[in-house]
C-alpha cells in the first residue's frame, strides 16, 4: 500500500523550504496552467495515460528510492500510478490526498504580529490559489478581511484563540475567488461590510466599509481605518490596522499591481488605479507595511510563509510604481494582462448573490491559479 500525504503536511513542507519532489500526473495543459510550487519544491510532469502501460519510464528521472509525492487533480490517479511505482520498486512514494483540488483550498494561518493593544495579526495563505486573508484579534473578538470561501477553517481557528467572529470586511467585490465573508458573518452573528461602489447590484443587506466607519474589534479598538482607494474595483478600499499594517486589497501586491479591468471597465478605471498607487498610497507613511489579497509569485514568500512588504520598499522596487508616463501606464495596464480568472463573470454574479451554485460548482469555478495581478 501506497502512503497518503495531507495537504497540511505539503503545506508545512512548502513554507519550510523542504526539498520536496512532486510528480504530476495530469494533463500537461492543466499542468502548464497551474501547479504545486514552492521555493525547494521540484515537479515533473508525466500524464497519467503516458503511465498506463508501465511506470518504468520513471525511473530514467527519479531514483526509486528517492522520496516523490504523487499529484492528480482529484487524489484517483495518483493513488494508482503510487501503488504501480510501488510495485515497480519504487520504495518512498505518497500520493496527495484529495490531488489538486484539494491543495487548492488549503489555507496556512501565519502570524504577522502582535498588536499594540495585546491583539494580534494573522494571515493565511492559499498556496494553492495565492489569495491571502486576514483575521485580526483583539481581546475576545475577531474581524476576518477578505475571507475565501471554505469559512470552516476561520471558525475553527477563532475557536482555538478563544475568540468570536464580530466583523467581516470584503475590500472590493472579488472576481477570482468566491467570498465567504457573507457566509461567515451569517454563522458567526457578525456583521459583513462591502464598500457601496461595489455594491450596486448585490441582492443582499451589508454594512458600507467607508471611511469614517472606524470597525474596532475588541475593547482595546484595532482601529480599522478604511482608505478609498480605486483601481481594481470602483469600490477598492484598504484598511490600516494599528496605522502600521495597510491591507492593499488587490490594488497593490508585493511584486505587481491590480488589473483594472475585471468588470470589463479597464479604460475607465486605469486613471483611478494610477491616482490611488501614485498619489494616494504616496501620501502614506513609507514604514507601513503592505498586507495584499493575493501573491502571483512563489519568491513573494517570506522566510516565515507570509507575503508583506514595506511600503517605502515597494516604490523603489515594484515595477508597477517606476512608470511616471501617464501613457506608458495606461498601456503597461491595459496592454499586459493575463487571461481572465476562469468563470471571473460568474465568481462576481455569486459574490453579488445574484446565482448560488452548489459547493462542487463553486470548486469547479476557482480551479486555476489567480490572475488579479498586472504584470510588467
Amino acid at each position: 500500500m501506497s502512503q497518503s500525504m495531507t495537504t497540511n503536511e505539503l503545506a508545512r513542507r512548502v513554507i519550510n523550504r523542504e526539498e520536496t519532489l512532486i510528480l504530476d500526473v495530469r494533463n500537461t495543459d492543466e499542468f502548464d496552467d497551474w501547479k504545486i510550487e514552492g521555493d525547494s519544491v521540484d515537479v515533473i510532469n508525466e500524464p497519467y495515460f503516458n503511465l498506463l502501460d508501465g511506470v518504468e519510464t520513471l525511473s530514467e528521472k527519479i531514483n526509486k528510492d528517492q522520496e516523490i509525492i504523487v499529484v492528480c487533480a482529484k487524489g484517483g490517479s495518483s493513488k494508482m500510478v503510487a501503488e504501480m511505482m510501488e510495485e515497480a520498486g519504487f520504495t518512498n512514494v505518497y500520493d496527495l490526498e484529495g490531488g489538486m483540488k484539494a491543495w487548492s483550498e488549503h489555507l496556512e494561518p501565519v502570524k504577522i504580529a502582535d498588536l499594540n493593544d495585546g491583539g494580534s495579526l494573522y494571515q493565511f495563505v492559499r498556496l494553492g490559489k495565492g489569495c491571502l486573508s486576514y483575521m485580526a484579534i483583539s481581546e475576545n473578538e475577531a474581524a476576518v478581511i477578505d475571507a475565501n470561501r471554505m469559512t470552516d477553517i476561520y471558525e475553527r481557528f477563532a475557536g482555538k484563540k478563544g475568540v468570536t467572529i464580530k466583523h467581516t470586511i470584503d475590500t472590493h467585490l472579488h472576481a477570482d475567488h468566491i467570498s465567504g465573508g457573507r457566509q461567515l458573518a451569517e454563522r458567526t452573528d457578525g456583521t459583513y461590510h462591502l464598500p457601496p461602489k461595489d455594491a450596486d447590484d448585490v441582492t443582499f443587506n451589508y454594512t458600507p466599509l467607508e471611511e469614517g466607519n472606524d470597525i474596532t474589534v475588541g475593547s482595546t479598538t484595532i482601529r480599522v481605518q478604511p482608505l478609498y482607494s480605486p483601481g481594481h474595483t470602483i469600490g477598492s478600499t484598504s484598511i490600516i490596522i494599528d496605522d502600521q499594517y495597510l491591507l492593499t486589497g488587490d490594488i497593490l501586491f508585493v511584486k505587481s499591481i491590480g488589473r483594472p479591468d475585471l468588470a470589463g471597465k479597464a479604460d475607465d478605471w486605469v486613471g483611478d488605479l494610477r491616482e490611488t498607487l501614485y498619489s494616494r498610497y504616496k501620501a502614506l507613511s513609507d514604514d507601513l507595511v503592505v498586507l495584499p489579497a493575493h501573491y502571483s509569485f512563489v519568491e513573494e514568500l517570506g522566510e516565515d510563509g507570509s507575503v508583506k512588504a514595506q511600503l517605502g520598499d515597494l516604490y523603489q522596487r515594484n515595477e508597477g510604481l517606476q512608470v511616471d508616463d501617464e501613457n506608458e501606464f495606461r498601456t503597461m495596464v491595459t496592454k499586459n494582462l493575463p487571461p481572465q480568472p476562469n468563470e471571473y463573470e460568474n465568481i462576481r454574479k455569486t459574490n453579488m448573490g445574484k446565482i448560488a451554485p452548489e459547493e462542487e460548482k463553486q470548486r469547479e469555478m476557482e480551479i486555476g491559479p489567480n490572475r488579479c495581478a498586472v504584470h510588467g
